[in-house]
This record gives structure tokens, C-alpha cells and sequence, in this order.
């Protein structure tokens, strides 16, 4: 979905996938990206991925009023937030934040604040995937 200064989504699609159709801007002197990596441990221990699920609905209100929000408190920038779910691997994105500014340190900062809000918010789960064990 998009407005005039936010767009969001979440699918299936892969972070890298949506990077690919991102275009430039000659507007802003920082395009910022942030990218949420699966690691790969949890609680100590090796997994394969994170399967993620989430409240459609109530996800997507959640991700409008964010940014509805966030143009009010910073009213110069343009931003898309990506969320993946489904299975993501280790070592893969499964959130991707681009923010645009005309200047680097307000970027850095509203980057900060929509990660903040998001993981505050929006109704996505993570389920981590363990490896399997090795024969010993």
C-alpha cells in the first residue's frame, strides 16, 4: 500500500526482490536502507530460518497508522517499510526499512524510529525453524 511519503507490504516476497524494483531518488541526499537479518541462533541455539506469520489486517492498519504518524512527527521524508513472511533463512532479510531524506542524520534517525514502532506494533511472529541434529 502507499501514500504520498510511505509505502508498505508484507508477503512472501524477498527483501532482495523488492530492493531490485526500488528507484533512485535526485531529490534526497541519503537513501538509507536498514535490512532485519535472520540470524542464526536463537536462545542459544543453531537454526535454519524463522517462519513468520501475522495478523493481516490488523498488520497492515498498524503499518498505515505508523506511518501516518511518522509524517507528522518528521513530515520531510519518504519511506517504505517490506516485511517478509513466511520462511526466512538464516543469513536473509526478512525486513527491509528505506528511508529518504534530504540529509543522512535525520534518516538515521527516523530509521531508527520506524524499526521502534514497528516492532512495537505490528502483529508479526517469528517462529524459529532449529537445525536438525547431526548424527554424533
Amino acid at each position: 500500500m502507499a501514500s504520498s511519503h510511505f509505502e508498505y507490504s508484507i508477503s512472501s516476497r524477498s527483501v532482495a526482490e523488492v530492493e531490485k524494483a526500488l528507484q533512485p531518488s535526485t531529490i534526497h541526499g541519503a537513501d538509507l536502507r536498514f535490512h532485519g537479518v535472520v540470524r542464526d541462533l536463537e536462545e542459544g541455539k543453531k537454526i535454519s530460518g524463522i517462519a513468520y506469520s501475522h495478523y493481516a489486517g490488523m498488520a497492515e492498519k498498524e503499518l498505515r497508522k505508523i506511518g501516518e504518524s511518522m509524517a507528522a512527527d518528521f513530515p520531510d521524508h519518504l519511506a517504505l517499510v517490506h516485511h517478509v513472511v513466511g520462511f526466512v533463512a538464516a543469513g536473509e532479510a526478512s525486513l527491509l526499512i528505506r528511508v529518504r531524506t534530504r540529509h543522512s542524520a535525520e534518516a538515521f534517525e527516523i530509521c531508527r524510529e520506524y524499526l521502534r514502532r514497528i516492532k512495537a506494533t505490528v502483529p508479526i511472529w517469528k517462529k524459529p525453524i532449529f537445525a536438525e541434529k547431526t548424527p554424533s
